[in-house]
């Protein structure tokens, strides 16, 4: 998400920004023209009705460059890496440095002057710029992204960007309680979804943190991106994410390409919405996004993997009549909790009632010695020896009775028996 993008020619950034509320646009101005999603996404056409005026947008970035004359709308920031200045304003990140600066002109870049120079889809918005460094050299990301996070609600952000990714599914368990802290106080968070081309084959954190609105890239034609978006089943809309525009920190002008920008243009989108019904929650403001979204010609699905509800429309989510929800469309990250960090989601139960009486029990009988299992018990008297006893006396008095019988035939026949004559 943040390796893709091709340098361009410099351009001079000159003029001051005009007082006027709306400042017709130069139409030979090429940088207005390069601007393709004003009209292809209905922001110009949203226009009419608002350009952003009393929203405060936070960047969580690389930090907002201080003299380009786009970024006037710039009102407060703060550095939480340890490596950037206590506005906030010092880019920071090597390389990469200015991508917090190309961020912040896609939202809500005030352009040069007399309708010329960068514009960004909400102008009128106010921007804080957050600094981070992604690397975590001196502050772990975690901590960061926490604290980046409260400090932007603290200071009156009703919506947050972060064009991050952790390349992973999963998130500290922190930023469970930043990311409630901005719900709770009714912020709409909006983060890109990564790019294949940077290594990002689906969604990571924060991109699937519930209640978020993650935005999906699609080219010019509205066709997803293969390198400069990726899929996941928590992208929400998409927004285009190839050929844009950025100012860097010098103001110089460039062209880039990711969902680093898709998410910006929703962001600026969400401001105009939130900007239009004053009165609104963050949960209305995200079904609004979702419900009017255009469906994508390439969707096999709503929501689809690759293209969420569909490609954001400006104007229909100012101006068209959306049924009211009472619930976050995108999740509730307070169920999530419950669900998946039980031991520290909900307190010890307490008793609710006093004591309860219960009778004694009746006394237990006194405890017996065990038999002597050598000695007979009445059990085996009355079932086993005694029949034995009663069985063997009866069968010697049978023998007895036999032996008599046969001694008294014996002598009998000795008495029959005659003397023989003498010879």
């Amino acid at each position: 998400m943040r390796r893709l993008w091709a340098a361009a020619a410099a351009l001079a950034v000159a003029g001051s920004l005009t007082g006027a509320a709306v400042v017709p646009e130069d139409p030979t101005d090429p940088v207005r023209a390069g601007e393709y999603w004003l009209d292809q996404y209905g922001v110009r056409d949203a226009w009419q009705t608002t350009r952003g005026a009393g929203i405060r947008i936070a960047v969580i970035d690389t930090g907002v460059g201080r003299d380009p004359v786009e970024f006037a709308g710039v009102v407060d920031g703060t550095d939480v890496s340890e490596l950037g200045s206590p506005d906030g304003r010092t880019p920071i990140g090597g390389m990469n440095a200015n991508h917090g600066s190309w961020v912040a002109s896609l939202a809500g870049a005030r352009g040069t002057g007399e309708g010329r120079g960068m514009i960004g889809v909400a102008p009128e918005a106010e921007i804080l710029s957050v600094s981070i460094d992604i690397s975590g050299r001196e502050v772990p990301v975690r901590d960061q992204i926490a604290q980046a996070i409260r400090w932007s609600v603290d200071n009156g952000a009703q919506v947050i960007n972060m064009s991050l990714t952790t390349n992973t599914l999963d998130w500290d368990p922190s930023w469970d309680e930043a990311f409630s802290y901005a719900f709770d106080n009714d912020v709409v968070i909006v983060v890109a979804a990564g790019n294949r081309g940077s290594g990002t084959t689906r969604v990571g954190a924060p991109a699937t943190i519930p209640g978020v609105l993650t935005v999906g890239g699609v080219d010019p034609s509205g066709t997803a991106s293969v390198d400069a978006s990726t899929q996941g089943i928590t992208i929400g809309v998409s927004a285009p994410s190839e050929r844009l525009m950025g100012v860097s920190a010098d103001g110089t002008l460039v062209q880039w390409n990711g969902t680093s920008g898709a998410a910006p243009i929703v962001a600026g989108i969400v401001a105009l919405v939130r900007s239009a019904h004053p009165g609104m929650d963050a949960n209305n403001v995200l079904n609004r996004i979702i419900s009017t979204a255009t469906p994508a010609a390439g969707a096999t699905s709503r929501p689809d993997l690759l293209y969420g509800y569909g490609l954001v429309n400006a104007a229909a989510a100012v101006s068209a009549p959306v049924p009211p929800v009472s619930a976050n469309p995108m999740g509730d990250l307070a169920e999530w909790i419950r669900l998946y960090r039980r031991a520290d989601a909900d307190p010890v139960p307490q008793p609710t009632s006093g004591p309860v009486e219960v009778p004694p029990l009746a006394a237990a009988e006194a405890a017996t010695e065990p038999p002597n299992p050598l000695l007979p018990t009445e059990e085996s008297l009355r079932y086993g020896s005694l029949p034995l006893a009663a069985g063997t006396i009866a069968s010697i008095m049978v023998v007895l009775g036999l032996t008599a019988a046969a001694r008294r035939i014996r002598l009998a026949r000795e008495s029959r028996t005659p003397s023989r004559p003498p010879t």
